[in-house]
């Protein structure tokens, strides 16, 4: 009896967690502006409540999956008794309802930890930011439950199976992917509540910086996984073998990560030197609102792409409300707030503050440039001016030249001071780093089998820009200091610079040197590829546990290598649905890969196949991981570890 009621347990622990929400957002705000101790209280509380509701809810639908519940719409719409079990799992959030529950159990898991590990925090500003994390709860828990309730009920016509979950989703990428790319997004709610927080109490100063920075970096770790996952997924899932396609969803996780990034080096002027007050606020506000955008566009039924969830109109009209309602009342109190409470500092225009600014007005003007390819089109359709596609021409074009330009003003960055700085020193400390960069970067490609290309260079040209000044400024600081009194915040940035110029080479490299064959082979056929042999040596049919494939079985081998590989491609047709898909034979390498991957049976017993050779494309996601771990390791130095941040009087010591 309890597991026929596993359902409505579901649903009712989501009322409870909304009841919840509504507590955490009203009372510690109203007792912040009241000065109330006992109703600022309510805040953690109620905070570890939503998130224990939330989780049970999670649970619930999760084992209405794994019991094969066909009673539950969602379970009979996404799953199916032969799904393997893991499957199940991540078809929880392969889909519209499944994906907003997850999505909402990230923002109860980031307020629970604001509430677990922010202790030292003044009563005051802890009951604001975790009223404004309740607030955001309100309008997702309100959502789900209006418009995309995950528990609704088949009763009484309960089919006999389920339509499976989509073959494109049955895959290890689901699986870490989507959690990955959610802790990101949400997890910048944890900055823009500081930021409004410090608004509402008056008070703009490093504090409120130092307290967000730490979720800052881990939210945009997150976010940097995520994205790089989500690449590294559309490149071995979708049989094409492109790793980026200016996919507007795709898109729409670039767009905070840009917006994140600008931030991320804004907070560090606020914190270091009390500059850049009311931008920072701006940039909390802008990076959360586009991570709403990024939900809307997703789930608004507006966009076509294999990654969206196309639903109902009306439930992206309710995002569009939350976000309207979200950006409308935070640009409100910053434009009531911020000129009271800010305050100019100086600098000259050669100094860290100078070229941090400089980055930050890049990093937006590549967001407002992403953001127009990717809206403009659908503001004309929606005003019924026609149909127009911007596609990667336009993005290559706007965002390689700005990415070149930025690199450069990074690579100034780290050798420069705070405040001022003499030209003469910093032509001392640049001006071997840029002539290496600068001749090793030109010269490389000649060594790449002979054949130089102008891309490529510039690519090199920008990434040694980045490292060798760096290189530089480490061998300065271990002569003066050694290396070991070095914060963990500078070798976060170190990582951080380090991963954006691995990623830089990979995709230079692997944007211009690819090589790509489509063929027609049968067994015992052979065709040479980037100085590889493959052929084509078996071709068999085999059964999987919701499927039936067509694997052909390649024996690859270098030209002059006396050893050879075997690598096996999939076509599969998947049962319940009939929906064909291609499973990818990958041969991974550092400075290479090999792909290869079955198209259609021509029917005189051979196949249209297509081989590629993909140098260095691994760089693009192991730049990807060294830039999130450069945001946590900056997270944590030292000085985000101490026992309370040091305050100067005031009726709320805000710092």
């Amino acid at each position: 009896m309890l597991i026929q009621m596993i359902p409505e347990i579901g649903h009712f622990a989501l009322i409870l967690a909304l009841l919840m929400a509504l507590v955490q957002a009203l009372m510690p705000l109203a007792g912040a502006a009241t000065r109330r101790p006992l109703w600022m209280a309510y805040a953690r509380p109620m905070a570890a409540g939503q998130f224990g509701f939330v989780l049970l809810a999670f649970l619930c639908l999760s084992a209405s999956y794994l019991l094969d519940d066909f009673s539950v719409a969602n379970v009979a719409n996404n799953s199916n008794s032969l799904l393997p079990w893991y499957y199940k799992v991540s078809a929880v959030w392969g889909n519209h309802e499944g994906s907003m529950l997850l999505w909402i159990l990230m923002l109860a898991g980031w307020s629970f930890a604001v509430a677990c590990f922010s202790r030292d925090l003044p009563e005051a500003m802890l009951a604001r930011v975790l009223g404004i994390m309740g607030l955001i709860s309100i309008g997702f828990l309100a959502f789900i439950l209006i418009t995309s309730n995950p528990f609704e009920r088949l009763l009484p016509n309960v089919p006999g199976d389920g339509a499976d979950l989509n073959p494109l989703l049955q895959d290890f990428g689901l699986i870490i992917h989507p959690p990955t790319l959610y802790m990101g997004y949400v997890g910048f709610s944890v900055v823009f509540a500081f930021a409004i927080a410090a608004l509402l109490g008056g008070r703009l100063d490093a504090a409120w910086t130092r307290w967000a920075r730490p979720w800052t970096n881990i939210a945009w770790a997150f976010l940097t996984v995520g994205i790089a996952l989500g690449s590294w997924w559309a490149y071995y899932e979708l049989g094409w073998g492109g790793w980026w396609f200016w996919d507007p969803v795709e898109n729409a996780s670039l767009l905070p990560w840009l917006a994140g990034t600008a931030l991320i080096h804004s907070l560090a002027v606020t914190e270091k030197r009390g500059a850049f007050k009311s931008w920072t606020v701006l940039l909390a506000i802008s990076t959360f609102s586009l991570s709403l955008l990024g939900t809307f566009l997703v789930r608004s039924g507006v966009l076509t792409s294999v990654h969206a969830f196309a639903n109902d109109p009306s439930r992206g009209f309710f995002i569009l409300m939350l976000l309207g309602v979200t950006v409308g009342l935070s640009l409100l109190v910053f434009a009531l707030r911020a000129p009271r409470v800010s305050h100019a500092v100086g600098f000259n225009w050669l100094s860290r503050d100078a070229l941090l600014l400089i980055n930050n007005i890049l990093l937006i003007i590549m967001t407002v440039t992403v953001l127009l390819g990717t809206v403009y089109p659908l503001l004309l359709d929606a005003l019924g001016m026609g149909k127009i596609s911007v596609g990667p021409p336009y993005f290559n074009a706007l965002f390689v030249p700005l990415t070149v330009v930025l690199c450069l003003f990074m690579g100034l960055g780290p050798v420069s001071r705070w405040k001022r700085m003499a030209t003469g020193e910093l032509w001392r400390r640049l001006a071997l780093a840029g002539l290496a960069a600068l001749v090793i970067g030109i010269l490389a490609p000649l060594l790449y089998g002979g054949e130089w290309n102008l891309w490529v260079s510039l690519g090199l040209v920008s990434a040694l820009w980045l490292v060798l000044p760096i290189l530089r400024d480490l061998y300065d600081k271990s002569r003066k200091t050694g290396l070991r009194r070095l914060s963990l915040a500078y070798w976060g940035m170190v990582l951080g610079h380090l991963g954006v110029a691995v990623t830089i080479v990979g995709v230079a490299v692997v944007s211009n040197y690819s090589v790509e064959r489509n063929v027609r082979l049968a067994p015992g056929d052979s065709v040479q590829v980037a100085g590889y042999e493959f052929a084509m040596t078996d071709l068999q049919a085999r059964r999987g546990p919701n499927f039936l494939a067509d694997t052909a079985t390649f024996e690859v081998r270098r030209e002059g290598a006396t050893r050879s590989f075997t690598m096996a491609p999939e076509k599969r047709l998947y049962l319940a649905r009939g929906m064909p898909m291609t499973q990818v034979a990958l041969r991974p390498g550092l400075f290479r890969d090999l792909y290869v991957a079955m198209g259609e049976d021509l029917e005189d017993g051979s196949w249209a196949i297509r081989i590629q050779y993909k140098p260095f494309v691994r760089w693009l996601w192991l730049g990807g991981l060294l830039m999130a771990a450069g945001g946590v390791l900056a997270v944590a130095d030292r000085r985000y570890r101490r026992r309370r941040a040091t305050a100067p009087a005031g009726k709320e010591a805000l710092a």
